[in-house]
């Protein structure tokens, strides 16, 4: 990963919440990378055997997406407060990267999600202003909804409750920032990530490693009927991490989206790894089961973004995948043959 911006962190103590997770875990090792004298704490809550009602496992979080990592390893859930008193009295955070959540659009548990996304994040949110840590945490581009491409913060109409909380943690945000407090807060509205790390999320994975683990196993791609007209904004994990990191020292605290401003389609998807990997396996359509709450057409208006963070996405849909094919193998060769 390149160096994306000229803050020193060397010598500073950073919290990633959900860090054993796919974004997380990712940050953790650009951290390490580039700034090896900083104290990175990951805070995850690790993943059990329990699941949601419908069927997904409640954390995502799995050890082996830290392998490498020398930093601390801390085993909590924000949900408890005795864990996050632990955090606030153990350490001094100079920035708190908030990325655990339950992100499983297709959860039915409110009460457990308005729980963990929105007034977790306040109760961590209040821990930074204390340390006066700045704040940079994970929004959606969820809490859009069907809203009218291309889709900019202030017009949102959230489909699931998953979206729902992440627009409630934006409006908390924005009611802190008019209170005047001290550090900075970014919420980043990430659309439709994708990347090494994210094999880990199961179902929830994107459809570029899962389309490209059936054509592996020599399957035909099963997508949603109509999937040329289904388009979204497809984000490489690395276009991510440069705006995170960015938001570090924004010009302005807000909630911006992070995105390429350019939507593709889950067609192309499927045929540009059939390209990649040189087979012509055709295409298998099935019903939507989730069109009364699908989103239909993404794409991140990302002009305040490039304007306040100074990002730029590097990665078209192309060079994304390009980059992701030998992780794709590689977890193929060595977690579905041999998991």
């Amino acid at each position: 990963m390149m160096l994306y911006t000229d803050i020193d962190f060397n010598g500073k103590t950073i919290l990633i919440t959900g860090g054993a997770g796919f974004i997380g875990s990712n940050l953790a090792f650009y951290f390490q990378t580039h700034y090896p004298k900083a104290t990175v704490v990951v805070f995850d809550k690790f993943r059990s055997g329990k699941t949601l009602s419908n069927g997904n496992l409640a954390s995502f979080g799995h050890f082996k997406n830290l392998l490498g990592f020398q930093g601390v390893v801390i085993c909590g859930d924000i949900n408890d407060p005795e864990a996050l008193n632990a955090l606030d009295q153990s350490y001094t955070f100079d920035y708190i990267f908030h990325q655990a959540a339950i992100s499983d659009t297709t959860a039915q548990e409110q009460d457990l999600i308005i729980q963990t996304n929105l007034n977790a994040y306040e109760d961590l949110l209040k821990i930074a202003i204390k340390h006066q840590a700045n704040m940079i945490y994970a929004s959606s581009g969820a809490t859009y909804g069907d809203a009218k491409s291309p889709q900019s913060v202030g017009v949102e109409n959230p489909g699931n409750v998953y979206g729902f909380s992440k627009l409630m943690m934006d409006n908390l945000t924005q009611s802190y920032l008019d209170k005047g407090v001290e550090i900075s807060i970014v919420g980043l509205r990430y659309f439709n990530v994708y990347g090494p790390r994210e094999y880990y999320k199961n179902k929830t994975a994107s459809m570029v490693l899962q389309f490209g683990h059936q054509i592996l196993a020599d399957k035909t791609p099963r997508l949603f009927e109509g999937s040329d007209q289904i388009l979204r904004d497809f984000t490489y994990i690395e276009d991510v991490i440069q705006a995170t990191v960015k938001a570090c020292k924004p010009k302005k605290s807000g909630i911006y989206n992070v995105g390429t401003g350019k939507p593709r389609s889950f067609q192309v998807i499927s045929d540009l790894l059939q390209k990649e990997f040189s087979t012509n396996l055709g295409t298998e359509y099935i019903p939507n089961p989730f069109s009364s709450q699908y989103q239909f057409h993404t794409e991140a208006n990302i002009k305040s973004t490039k304007e306040n963070l100074l990002y730029t996405p590097r990665f078209s849909l192309e060079e994304g995948i390009a980059a992701y094919v030998p992780e794709i193998k590689k977890l193929y060769e060595s977690e579905v043959q041999n998991g």
